[in-house]
């Protein structure tokens, strides 16, 4: 069987069981099509959740990051596994408790504003359809790998399957094949890790086998990764970054983006009880700790995997003559099938600089010109790694398929979460919530479904001509959930003073402040060539980078919130009340449909 057969059996095998669980799961009331009946156990949320979470960046891009910057994009695990521990301690259990089916509810009602309500539906269909961007271009990416189509035609059909279980089923549809797309993306994951540290280790276990001793060479793995990327010029996998400040900043910003963002905070409102909204975080980290532990071993084992075939020489024991290693590079006639494969991506680009006919990959920054090398001759997109992995080791074809099935999986369960969250913003907080108050039960479901098809038509759109780079575009979504609706919703839980008034101030504050530093660097709506600076650090305000400017963004919104609502008048006394019984979340009911 050929692997394009393969291919097809498993992603067309996982897609099957998706629009089998939508039909079977179908929503028949706005609370199964928001909050999937208010009835899922604390175990089944929280691998949806962890579905819902782990999505292309963590799948595709996330282990792809760690290998070209090492140490330092470790600020990724940290701040996207930290921000659930904020979820679970500080978010979860309050909101569940409160009773209400979105984000901007909760802010309209807590803070007895419309306008404050509108704010919210602003930042969060923003921050929202953002994300969904990569999330659609991602499930492009793949499509077009391994089911061998043109990127546009593999967005089309990501967004057909997304348009059947998403608006069909809505949450309850949603969970359920989060589930189901859960159990592909890890077992995706993890066994051509396993089977990756085996070659590499002798050890199994793909987060032990990271410490252990490289099998060819006796050396400790991460040593003798550190040996063959300082040959090649770039710094030690495990250095120290430089810029502190900003390492911290960026892991609070991702912190504080996770546990602001509206499609997992939606979650929390689908289960019976206040403890078991506690319970869902809690297990929500074990299923997504599964996949974090792993990204490591597999970042640091594709980094020298892919050194060790353009140099094979650097494989066996120490390096004594970096000189004659690296000249004994393999010819471009000789590279191997995976490479050409994904040549026809355009995701690996070659260009013959010497003219010699061989490879030379290294660090453009570095001067080798002694050895007769006119730069880099090898480009390798780092989305690319996750899926190439299993080729790049030769494992068996099954395996590929696989891994193909786990990386629409993983882009395809956060885009449905996050499509939900834009068409709940927009049925239930836009039209019922502001324009027609008196709308029917059936109608608002009608415009919840015609508001995500909406919006699969927009996100598609988008991914196939994308406003930036992916990293632009998570910078932003991120950064507008933390600096606008987290610090909002935690100042609605824990602060009695915070009035109307202050929490719109800090939002819009936080919200326009994040935006305009992020455009000033990235271009103005990621317009190319529209920056006013360039993205060094040399340009950076206090070295902060527009990625970590989020939590900047939120110390802002916090400051001007308090700063206006003492100058103001108090909140009512019932909202104050209302502060107080959410702070003991104890006998919740059931989502409350106003």
């Amino acid at each position: 069987m050929s692997q394009f057969a393969i291919n097809v059996l498993f992603v067309g095998g996982s897609f099957a069981i998706y629009i089998g669980i939508a039909i079977w799961a179908k929503a028949g009331s706005t609370k199964d099509f928001y909050v999937a009946g208010g009835g899922v156990h604390p175990i089944t949320n929280g691998m949806a959740i962890g579905a819902d979470w782990m999505s292309a960046a963590s799948f595709i891009s996330m282990a792809g990051i760690i290998a070209s910057a090492g140490y330092g994009a470790s600020t990724f695990l940290m701040g996207w596994t930290g921000g659930y521990v904020l979820l679970a301690l500080l978010l979860a259990p309050y909101l569940r408790k409160f009773g209400k089916f979105t984000v901007p509810e909760f802010i309209g009602d807590r803070f007895y504003s419309r306008s404050a309500r509108m704010v919210a539906v602003v930042c969060l269909i923003i921050a929202s359809l953002t994300y969904v961007i990569g999330q659609m271009a991602g499930a492009g990416v793949a499509f077009s790998r391994f089911l061998e189509v043109d990127a546009t035609t593999g967005l089309i059909i990501a967004a057909i399957v997304v348009f059947f279980y998403s608006v069909l089923g809505g949450m309850k549809g949603i969970t359920y094949t989060q589930v189901a797309q859960y159990i592909v993306l890890i077992i995706a994951y993890t066994i051509p890790a396993v089977f990756i540290s085996l070659q590499l280790t002798d050890n199994p276990i793909p987060p032990l086998g990271l410490f252990s001793d490289h099998s060819v060479s006796g050396e400790p793995l991460l040593a003798k990764l550190n040996e063959v990327v300082s040959a090649l010029g770039f710094s030690e996998y495990t250095a120290m970054v430089d810029n502190k400040l900003n390492m911290v900043l960026f892991t609070l910003s991702l912190m504080i983006g996770t546990a602001g963002l509206p499609h997992v905070i939606m979650r929390f409102f689908t289960v019976p009880k206040v403890a078991d909204a506690r319970w869902s975080a809690g297990w929500a980290l074990v299923f997504i700790g599964l996949l974090y532990l792993t990204a490591p071993a597999v970042a640091s084992m594709a980094r020298l995997n892919l050194v060790t075939t353009i140099y094979p020489d650097m494989a066996a024991g120490q390096i004594e003559n970096v000189e004659e290693v690296t000249a004994n590079s393999i010819a471009y006639t000789d590279r191997p099938g995976w490479i050409r494969t994904w040549e026809e991506t355009g995701l690996i680009t070659f260009e013959d600089k010497n003219n010699d006919g061989n490879i030379q990959m290294y660090n453009n920054s570095a001067d080798f010109s002694g050895r007769g090398w006119q730069g880099n001759e090898l480009e390798v997109s780092n989305d690319i790694l996750v899926l190439a992995n299993p080729e790049i080791a030769n494992l068996p074809g099954w395996v590929i398929g696989l891994i193909a099935a786990g990386g629409l999986a993983a882009a395809l369960s956060t885009a449905a979460g996050l499509l939900l969250a834009i068409s709940s913003a927009i049925s239930h907080d836009l039209i019922k919530g502001a324009i027609n108050p008196r709308i029917t039960e059936r109608g608002e479901l009608r415009a919840a479904r015609i508001s995500m098809s909406v919006a699969i038509v927009v996100a598609t759109y988008l991914g196939v001509n994308p406003p930036g780079f992916a990293a632009q575009v998570v910078a932003l979504a991120f950064g507008i959930a933390a600096a606008s609706l987290f610090p909002a919703l935690m100042m609605g839980i824990f602060s009695k003073r915070i009035n109307n008034k202050g929490a719109i101030a800090g939002m819009l504050s936080g919200l326009i402040f994040t935006l305009v530093y992020i455009f000033v660097y990235k271009g103005w709506f990621f317009i190319p060539d529209t920056n006013n600076l360039p993205d060094t650090e040399a340009n950076w305000v206090m070295g902060i980078s527009p990625l970590s400017i989020g939590s900047v963004g939120a110390i802002l919104n916090f400051a001007v919130a308090y700063m206006v609502s003492s100058v103001t008048e108090e909140p009512p006394q019932e909202i104050q009340d209302l502060v107080e019984s959410v702070r003991y979340p104890k006998g919740a009911g059931a989502a409350i449909d106003h």
